[in-house]
């Protein structure tokens, strides 16, 4: 059976993203395919370009992830949160990225084929955390002191883990969590990596 028809068979003969029907193609998802349908994607020519970038990504088309996201097929999560990374400045993109959760090796796959090398935005900036380690979106750090978050009536507590962090792009020394389902900004000299 070719990689085109057990992609079709597995997705349904729709796009595994915008459930589109109409020019549908086996898309590989790197870093290191092999070929076979278990590193591939069924997608629609809209989301494939998209995914490629060899076209703007249109965030509205993606408002899709948040069905898509939830999906078992493990190269439709590592697109999936990939195409959520490269969004992170849409708050919905932001907020559906905190509540994905993949099994560590499909993490490693997904931040493996994130443009830039890991712990770096756009732009160059490194996060690092207390000790010096590189921080990188979606990584796990653990609260090292009691941090008093201003606005809210709480106090995040020391050895609170907060998971999946977005990085500030132009600010190195803040990152982006979840703490008693608030989204906050913390300053990368209060954290650990896990």
């Amino acid at each position: 059976m070719s990689i085109e028809q057990t992609l079709s068979d597995r997705a349904g003969n729709v796009c595994e993203f915008c459930r589109a029907t109409e020019a549908l193609r086996p898309l590989d998802v790197g870093p290191d395919t092999d070929g076979t349908a278990e590193m591939a994607v069924l997608a629609c020519a809209t989301c494939a370009d998209q995914i490629s970038g060899s076209t703007d990504i249109d965030p509205k088309h993606w408002l899709c992830l948040n069905e898509a996201a939830w999906s078992q097929v493990p190269p439709v999560q590592v697109v999936a949160y990939r195409m959520l990374s490269r969004m992170r400045d849409e708050s919905w993109a932001r907020d559906l990225l905190d509540m994905l959760y993949l099994d560590d090796e499909t993490l490693a796959w997904a931040k493996a084929g994130l443009g830039g090398s890991a712990g770096e935005g756009d732009d160059g900036v490194v996060h690092k955390d207390t000790h010096g380690a590189v921080l990188a979106a979606g990584d796990t750090v653990t609260l090292i002191k009691d941090l008093k978050v201003k606005g809210a009536n709480f106090t995040a507590k020391r050895g609170t883990a907060v998971r999946n962090i977005s990085l500030v792009a132009d600010n190195a020394s803040q990152i982006e969590g979840r703490v008693n389902d608030q989204r906050i900004v913390i300053l990368t000299e209060f954290v650990k990596k896990a």
